[in-house]
Order: structure tokens, then sequence, then C-alpha cells
């Protein structure tokens, strides 16, 4: 009775295991595919807009996977979609991000294809949760711009990494100025989409 009871136990514990390795393995929406890039392009060739997502995500990649990578959290010198910064415990929009968000809001508009994940980041003073409210304060203060812009509010999402991540790790204005910042993850379009 006992060994029937284990075995069964088994046998359900390998099944549940199975299925949830199953549902693991499927593919990541947010990381290029061939039916993400294949249904790519509303406006122009599908073959233009193919290649600007796969130019914009090479040139990007979101921090944390950087931060898992062991590279830097920065942007590409090259990307398309450039970072903005903001000054101490501020998340309003200086002129200088405002012509940055022109710039990137004009090649949005020009790459249909293309999502955006705005990550806000931080200086490390601050409370971690201050930090993290925030980063997703100036994330959603580059989000509400670029829409006026004309981009798609579908198109675009937030995360505030907080004080996490920074491209800085020395204790300086310099350095804590860098760290105040959203950066810009380019993303396939959503299959269907």
């Amino acid at each position: 009775m006992k060994i029937k009871f284990l075995s069964s136990l088994i046998l359900s514990c390998s099944l549940l295991a199975l299925a949830g390795m199953s549902a693991c393995s499927s593919t990541d929406p947010a990381k290029p595919n061939a039916a993400a890039l294949s249904q790519a392009g509303q406006s122009g060739s599908k073959k233009q807009a193919a290649s600007a997502v796969r130019q914009a995500q090479t040139q990007s990649q979101s921090s944390l996977d950087a931060l898992r990578r062991g590279e830097s959290p920065a942007t590409a010198p090259g990307s398309a979609l450039k970072e903005i910064y903001f000054d101490f415990d501020r998340y309003d929009l200086s002129g200088d991000a405002r012509a940055t968000l022109k710039a990137s809001g004009d090649w949005l508009r020009s790459n249909p294809a293309v999502r955006v994940e705005i990550e806000g980041h931080c200086d490390e003073r601050g409370t971690s949760e201050y930090n993290l409210a925030l980063g997703a304060k100036r994330a959603q203060a580059a989000k509400d711009y670029l829409v006026s812009l004309g981009v798609a509010v579908g198109r675009l999402s937030t995360v505030s990494y907080g004080e996490e991540i920074p491209v800085c790790r020395e204790h300086n204005d310099g350095c804590w100025s860098k760290n105040r910042r959203d950066r810009f993850v380019a993303l396939a379009a959503k299959p269907g989409v």
C-alpha cells in the first residue's frame, strides 16, 4: 500500500515537473522571433520593418538583462533611442530631454513595428521605495510626452528600477547625474499586431 502511494506520488510529481518545464520553454514575446518579425511593419515593407526592429534590438536590451550578463546597463552610443536625464529629485522633462524625446518620437513614428519599454532610474540617494516611485514617475513623464508626439500608447510600456541598476557606482554628483535617467529599450511587435 505504501509503495503504491509512493509510486503514484512520484509519477504525479514527475508529470507536474514536465508540465512546468514545457510552460517555461515558451518563447518570450518581448524577444525577437520569426513570428513577431514577420508580422512587423504596418506601413512600408515588412522587410524594412523587420530590419528596423532587428537594428533597434541589437543596440538595446533591458538594463536587467545587461546586469544579468555582467554588461553595462548604459544605452549603446549608436542607438536610435537615446537616454534622457533628470535633475535631482525631479521627474519633469528638461528642454534637452524634450528634444531627445522628439527625435525618438520621429524615429518611432517611422518604425511602427517597434515597441518600447521605458525604464525609469534614480541615483542612490533616498529610500528604495521612494526611488522606485520616482523612477516610475520619470518613465511615465517620458511616455506621456511620446504619446503627445503621436506615438501610439499601446507601443509604450514603463518599468521602474529605482536605484537598483546604476550606470555609475561612484558616490559623487557627476556619477549620480548619470544614474538619474530614463532608458528606452526596443522590443519586437506583439504577435498579431
